[in-house]
């Protein structure tokens, strides 16, 4: 195919007017050919006329190959229409360029939001503003507005490019309310396929919710506000089934009843977003309650195995019942306050909607611990509870470790428990993570603080991981 090509480029169009030339260049090599050998043969100076023609001959002939030698890396014209002809030129124009621009070794990610005129062209004015500046445009996303089009970009640009700069370019260019944020790999996913895969983890665990509209939204804050109370008052303001969009607040109907907030006060919401974060809920209250079911049996240094799994609601009974099994200097070292509301929490922290829970039962299938870990504002909280007859056995520093290991996948910064100094078994555990820790006493209760390595960056389809720049949803429980 190469050789092809080259033929077919190296190629001249046939004209009558070079034939003439070459005929005419032929007769007048003729006649000086013969006015010399006439000279040479009849002339007194004969053989010196020889020797200058030889010495001019051999000058022109190494004028000649200098002259060839210097231009032969000059690429050949080709006819118009050929294949090879414009691949070429694109080629020499895109070496020409790389070898006279700046070095782009050093590049960052951007993500870029700013609102252009509805008018035909203007995109166009934006990008060109860009490319000036070796801006390289990896995605673009158009949101339609009332009055114009906010467009999204993922942009590589040179490290050595100030925001500031790009910023004031892109309103010479006609953008207005742009707004920028340092970018990272996982925003290199295309938006459709990361759409899937949010969808995906949103239909197998209900727990995904929060997590999901984060990655879908960027940095915002999420609340969610039950219908009622613990102590049955009315809390969320009824939303209606279509959910509200005010400007960087959206309401949308939480599928376990209430509402669901988000906010974002640093960059208005698009009807684009609103549709995608609407689809995602009414996905999630199709599906109904769901948790995935996997379980890891392990053995105790003792012999005796569990099983470690997730819990939802439909344990409800069964953690009441080790409720009824434990100690009151248990309970209170777990809820901090009055044993008797113990139970009240239950169905709280059960439910996926405030984080995850994990379940520990034996092979009787008795549940004998719990592990939550609790969406709070922009912090994560782990809390343990172990049935007194199974203390001392590792269970405990077993559910922390996989709490954490969650928490890192939802992209958490650190977690943080809320304990007693005399709580000997849960400072311990959290010892035992190997995590740099803070220490804070407050009125006598003790915040340890562990703070996470970041998660390494997964493939968009794998089910767990969040996918997503910067800490994860601040979701926000109203009462626990």
């Amino acid at each position: 195919m190469t050789d092809v090509t080259s033929a077919k480029s190296s190629r001249r169009p046939h004209h009558w007017r070079r034939d003439l030339i070459e005929l005419a260049a032929l007769f007048t090599a003729v006649a000086v050919a013969d006015a010399i050998a006439n000279m040479i043969v009849h002339g007194p100076e004969g053989p010196v006329l020889l020797v200058t023609s030889a010495v001019a001959l051999a000058a022109t002939a190494g004028f000649h190959t200098w002259w060839a030698r210097r231009h032969s890396h000059a690429p050949p014209v080709t006819e118009p229409g050929d294949p090879g002809g414009s691949a070429g030129s694109a080629a020499a124009a895109s070496g020409n360029a790389a070898s006279a621009g700046p070095d782009l070794s050093g590049t960052a990610l951007w993500r870029m939001r700013t609102t252009v005129r509805d008018e035909p062209g203007s995109l166009a004015v934006l990008c060109t503003a860009l490319a000036r500046h070796r801006v390289d445009i990896l995605t673009l996303q158009t949101h339609p507005l009332s009055d114009g089009t906010a467009d999204e970009f993922l942009l590589r640009a040179p490290a050595a490019l100030a925001p500031a700069d790009l910023t004031r370019e892109v309103a010479a260019a006609g953008g207005t309310g742009t707004w920028m944020e340092r970018a990272d790999a996982h925003d290199l996913v295309d938006t459709p396929t990361r759409v899937l895969n949010l969808a995906t983890r949103t239909a197998l665990d209900a727990a995904e919710l929060p997590l999901a509209l984060r990655q879908l939204l960027g940095r915002c804050t999420i609340h969610s506000l039950p219908a009622q109370s613990l102590s049955g008052q009315p809390m969320a303001e009824p939303v209606p089934e279509e959910g509200v969009l005010e400007d960087t607040v959206l309401r949308l109907r939480d599928p376990s009843g209430g509402a669901i907030t988000i906010e974002r006060p640093y960059l208005p919401f698009t009807p684009t977003e609103f549709a995608r974060a609407r689809a995602l809920v009414e996905l999630d209250a199709r599906l109904g309650p769901r948790v995935p079911r996997s379980r890891d049996v392990l053995t105790l240094p003792e012999g005796n195995e569990i099983t470690v799994r997730r819990a939802d609601a439909k344990d409800l009974v069964a953690a009441r019942e080790m409720h009824d099994r434990c100690s009151a200097r248990t309970l209170s070292l777990r809820y901090h306050g009055p044993v008797g509301d113990a139970d009240r929490y239950l169905s709280h922290l059960l439910s996926p909607r405030y984080g995850r829970t994990l379940a520990v039962q034996t092979t009787s299938g008795r549940l004998v611990a719990l592990g939550h870990l609790l969406w709070d504002g922009d912090e994560t909280e782990v809390a343990l509870l172990v049935e007194d007859d199974w203390q001392r056995r590792g269970i405990g520093a077993e559910l922390l470790r996989r709490l954490v290991a969650l928490a890192t996948e939802a992209a958490c910064d650190s977690v943080y428990a809320v304990t007693q100094s005399a709580n000997t078994g849960m400072v311990a555990a959290m010892r035992g993570l190997g995590l740099p820790l803070d220490y804070q006493i407050e009125e006598g209760t003790l915040v340890i603080t562990a703070r996470l390595a970041p998660a390494p960056v997964r493939s968009p389809g794998t089910h767990g991981s969040p996918g997503g720049p910067g800490p994860r949803a601040a979701y926000q429980p109203a009462e626990r």
